[in-house]
């Protein structure tokens, strides 16, 4: 695929002033400040903030250590990524929704506990969160090879029955999907974003599993702050013995490490600055030069395919191939898009407060990157709902 010569991205600046492209510039100083704030309080060390409108790069402002070069762990905003490759493939009819992830990969699941269950996993489960084994384990150097990846699948197992539940899976589903992607496409599902997504669209400041000597200006990721206090947990989820599963500090912490970023692991291991995130996100409300069939774009970024509660907060997930929608049940701020987007705004955020979603009603993406990892992650929801919400608020929706 070429380059969308009318889509560029500029890892540097903005292509448009804020006020020519309709951003408000009180709501936009109201957003500025309240992430100085979090920068003067230590808790992010490093940080970026992008806003597009109408294909163009409207802001781009780093703040503490970073400057408009540094990069970002950005963690599940990978997903995106991700998604942007299976609906391409979807279109081309490659594999589709109940495409059964045994029917690509034979072992999957036959040396487990349930095999089963996993043998009626289908994309649509894994994409959705549904597939039933949320903390599957997988890690180095296994997850080096193919043959060590495809040797660990054939041993999980489904906690639940597929379609049943909904709980969030951090990494698991998505060595999956990125298994189905390389069997398709035979090759490495790095090189798939790169050839697909990434180059098309010229994203020149996000990466997937680059080697440690091609890797830029990555921002260290640091934590601080401490723990939920057992009354802060009882306060938010009606219990104290909570427990966060395997996105602790610690393994964050483990992205610091070259080659960890080198394995590009398909749910979390992308590298952006906030504004390719911004930018990539534009390309999903415009579609530029029909990279993806605009029935399918429309489906991956429209259509919610589950609503079943998240176990954390009772809350519906309302998830589509691969994203979060806002819905209309006004409780978008338990989302991460904040409570002033629409209906229709998608996205999927990352751990450690990064933040990437767009608006239909207003054209306006929004994404933040940060290397401050809060300990509180209660703490940390609130200032991304915070930042969320006051970012929505910068464009005026459209009439």
């Amino acid at each position: 695929m070429h380059p969308v010569s009318s889509f560029p991205e500029n890892s540097v600046k903005a292509t448009i002033q804020a006020e020519d492209a309709g951003i408000n510039l009180a709501a936009l100083d109201t957003l500025r400040n309240r992430i100085q704030e979090e920068v003067d309080a230590g808790r992010m060390p490093a940080a970026q903030m992008a806003l597009a409108v109408d294909q163009e790069l409207a802001v781009f402002e780093s703040f503490g250590s970073a400057s408009n070069q540094t990069e970002f762990n950005i963690f599940s905003c990978t997903k995106a990524l991700i998604a942007g490759v299976v609906w391409q493939l979807i279109a081309e009819g490659r594999f589709d929704v109940d495409t059964r992830a045994i029917e690509l990969i034979p072992a999957f699941g036959t040396r487990g506990k349930t095999p089963d269950w996993m043998a009626q996993v289908t994309l649509g489960q894994l994409l959705t969160h549904t597939s039933g084994f949320p903390t599957a384990p997988l890690g180095p150097p296994t997850w080096d090879t193919r043959a060590g990846r495809q040797e660990s699948f054939s041993r999980w197992h489904a906690s639940f029955e597929p379609g049943t539940h909904f709980e969030y899976h951090p990494t698991a589903a998505h060595w999956v999907v990125a298994e189905m992607i390389e069997v398709v496409e035979d090759s490495d599902y790095r090189e798939v974003v790169r050839r697909r997504i990434i180059e098309p669209l010229g994203l020149t400041s996000i990466s997937l599993g680059n080697p440690p000597d091609e890797q830029g200006e990555v921002a260290e990721l640091q934590t601080f702050g401490e723990l939920p206090s057992s009354a802060e947990l009882e306060a938010v989820f009606g219990t104290s013995d909570f427990d966060i599963g395997e996105v602790t500090p610690a393994i964050l912490l483990g992205f610091n490490h070259a080659s960890i970023r080198a394995a590009g692991i398909p749910a979390g291991g992308g590298i952006a600055t906030a504004a390719a995130l911004a930018m990539y996100y534009q390309a999903l409300l415009h579609n530029p030069g029909q990279l993806w069939d605009p029935e399918v774009l429309a489906e991956g970024t429209a259509k919610i395919m589950c609503t079943l509660p998240s176990p954390d907060t009772g809350v519906a997930s309302n998830r589509s191939l691969g994203l979060i929608i806002a819905g209309d049940d006004g409780l978008s701020i338990m989302r991460g898009m904040g409570a002033n987007v629409s209906a229709k705004a998608f996205g999927h955020n990352g751990a450690g407060g990064q933040i990437a979603w767009a608006d239909p009603a207003t054209g306006l993406s929004f994404a933040l990157t940060t290397s401050g990892v809060d300990m509180n992650f209660i703490r940390e929801a609130g200032r991304t709902a915070s930042l969320s919400s006051k970012a929505a608020v910068c464009v005026t929706p459209k009439s």
